[in-house]
Parts: structure tokens; sequence; C-alpha cells
């Protein structure tokens, strides 16, 4: 009876944003959009029920105010009609109101858990990161940040100015970091320093 009722609840929601699809089918980020959902469905979706990627698209868009600002970035990014459209679609179906997404690119996969007072303003972002709440990636008179791919940011972390975060990254929480960050690197602390490199422990000072 309770998986009735949690699945009648997802159909009303899917229903309710059906809506929300012609944003999607007018996007000339169908492809990014897609990716974006099968990851975020890989890691929200307790149920592991396979269905099509637009049922999955219009589960998130019910569900998860955090994949609808993202959505609707994707959407802006399209073309000077999605960007119109949008404007319509937050009157009906609100984002997260305390999470910010400024970036030039970002790349697919792109997962924020618990968007609550997150700014996201980055040059760009590569593919498939992970951000999670009170996370500040802002700019300085110098520049923003760049992220590169499978970085992973977590909760009440900073990284700020005109640095790279490279490839496979962790940032522990509540760090800030200042200065760039090596591939495959776990940095902590307030400033951050790197604790483990390539799988291996180490204390090493950012350069």
């Amino acid at each position: 009876m309770r998986d009735f009722i949690i699945k009648f609840a997802q159909t009303i929601g899917q229903i309710v944003t059906a809506p929300m699809l012609i944003l999607f089918l007018l996007s000339k980020n169908k492809q990014v959009i897609i990716l974006d959902v099968r990851r975020w469905i890989k890691i929200v979706d307790n149920m592991n029920q396979p269905s099509a990627d637009w049922v999955n698209l219009l589960y998130l868009l019910s569900t998860h105010q955090e994949f609808r600002n993202l959505y609707y970035y994707r959407i802006k990014q399209s073309d000077s009609i999605g960007f119109v459209l949008v404007q319509v679609c937050r009157i009906f179906y609100k984002q997260c109101p305390s999470l910010f997404i400024d970036c030039n690119n970002i790349g697919s996969g792109l997962f924020v858990q618990h968007g609550f007072s997150t700014i996201i303003s980055a040059e760009s972002i590569g593919e498939n990161c992970w951000i999670n709440q009170q996370v500040t990636i802002g700019y300085t008179t110098k520049g923003r940040p760049i992220i590169g791919n499978n970085v992973t940011i977590s909760a009440g972390a900073k990284v700020v100015g005109k640095i790279t975060i490279n490839d496979n990254v962790q940032v522990g929480a509540n760090a800030v970091v200042v200065k760039n960050v090596p591939n495959n690197c776990v940095v902590v602390g307030v400033p951050a320093y790197i604790v483990k490199k390539d799988g291996v422990k180490v204390k090493e000072q950012l350069i």
C-alpha cells in the first residue's frame, strides 16, 4: 500500500510538471540534459526502477528543486527563446531560491545535493561534478575558478578566485581553497592543504 501511494503521488507530480517538457523539446541542449537526468537518477532513485529518460526527467522536475535550477540553466544556455520561456516557467514551477548558478559552461552530470545557500559562480565546470549545500564558488577582481572533471565540493566549502581545481579532486567540508589544486587530490582545512594525493596520504601545502 505504501509503495502504491508513493507511486501515485509521483505520477501526479509528473502530470503537473508535464508542461515543462516543452522547454526540453525546444532546447538545443537535449543530450546534456539527458546525461544530467541519468546521473541524478542513478544517485537519488532509491527504488532503482528503470524508466524512459523523459519519465525520469519529469520525476526529477517534480521532486527536486535543485534539478530545476540546473534544468533552467541548460535551457537558458540554448537560445533567447529558451531564456524567455524559463522566465514564464519560473512563475509556476519554483526553483530552489537560495541556489545560484552563474557559469559560462557546465559539463554534463552536475549534481547539486541540498542546494541551500549555494553559489556557483565559476568560469567553467567539468563533467560529473558534485556540489553540496552552503558552498561558495566565487570570484575576485582577478577572476573566477575553473573546476575540472569529477570534482566533489563538500558542504560549506569556499573556492574563490582565479584558480584551477583539476580533475578528480575532493574538497572537504568547510575548506577554503584560494590556490590551484592538482589532479587526484583531497584537500581540507583553512586555508586548504592536501591530505591525499594519488591515493596516498600526505600533508602538502597548495602552491
